[in-house]
Order: C-alpha cells, then structure tokens, then sequence
C-alpha cells in the first residue's frame, strides 16, 4: 500500500520559520525528511554549538521509528522548537570561554602556546578533528607570537557571533 503523502509543514512563528528553512535545505527528496547524517549540520546552521553526544541525542529523540536512519519534520520541529526557546546547544558565553582559557594557563600569562592549545583541542574531551582544529587556529593564533592571546581571541569569536545575532530582530 502506498504511503499518503504528508501536507506541508507551514510555520506559525519566525522560529519554525527558521527551523523549517534549515531542515529543507537538507530535505533532498522533499517529502520533509532528512538523513540522521545531516543533523549536526542542521543545528550548526541553526547557530547551535552541539556536541557530538547532543546530535545523537537529537537523532534518537527525533528519529523515525518506522525508518530508521531518517528524521521527518513532523519530529525534528517540536523538538528543536523547545531546545532554542530553552537555549540548548548555544554557544558558551565570552565569561564562560575566559574561565577555561584561564584555568589551563596556569602562568596565568594571557596566552596558552600552540602545542598546549593543540592537545587540549585534540585530545581532551570531545576532541575536535585536525580539519576543525586546522579551522579555528587561523583566528585563534598569533601569527607573530605563535600562541594564542585567549583574551583577543575570545574577542574576535565574539565579535564574529555578533554578526550572526545581529541578523536577528531584537527581542
């Protein structure tokens, strides 16, 4: 028996706006589904900062039970309208970045050198891969220095977000 095709999700307010825009670019056969694969990208493209456990946390909560490996629309849009209202997967504070650049400066020199930044970003925690590492040293670092001047740095992310949230109206 063939599936009925769903009617077209619209949006009641500019978030499910936003979100349903972010989904649809991934949504290749647009009958508003996606791949689990493209979730991590969803929520970046969303301005979501999340780690690799929250994507999957997403994906289990949101994945259709019937179809495994994909995530319908119908699912993925309550969820992620909750999770921003919430500030789920936002980014930490310029506060919060300062307090652990400073914890692992234990000089407290203002700086961290490239090869502390480097195993810290790469094999602690949720290490990041060399391509994401390879990204963030070409703001992070100090070409004349070669370390990274946290405080400046922090500075220049910030700045960068501020772009981004500018887009938005004022709350």
């Amino acid at each position: 028996m063939a599936r009925k095709e769903e009617p077209k999700i619209q949006p009641n307010n500019d978030l499910e706006k936003k979100i349903i825009e972010a989904f649809e670019v991934f949504d290749h056969s647009g009958k508003q589904v996606v791949d689990v694969r493209e979730i991590g990208t969803i929520l970046r493209s969303l301005g979501c900062c999340p780690t690799e456990a929250e994507i999957q946390e997403v994906i289990l909560a949101t994945e259709n039970k019937e179809a495994t490996g994909n995530i319908p629309l119908l699912n993925f849009l309550p969820y992620m309208c909750k999770a921003m209202i919430e500030h789920r997967f936002y980014p930490a504070s310029a506060e919060m970045l300062l307090a652990a650049f400073r914890y692992f400066d234990k000089e407290q020199r203002g700086f961290l050198t490239k090869e502390k930044f480097a195993q810290l970003m790469l094999e602690e925690g949720e290490p990041f891969t060399q391509e994401e590492f390879d990204e963030m040293m070409q703001t992070a670092l100090d070409p004349v220095t070669d370390t990274i001047t946290y405080e400046y740095y922090i500075n220049q992310l910030m700045v960068d977000d501020e772009v981004i949230d500018s887009e938005e109206p004022p709350k």
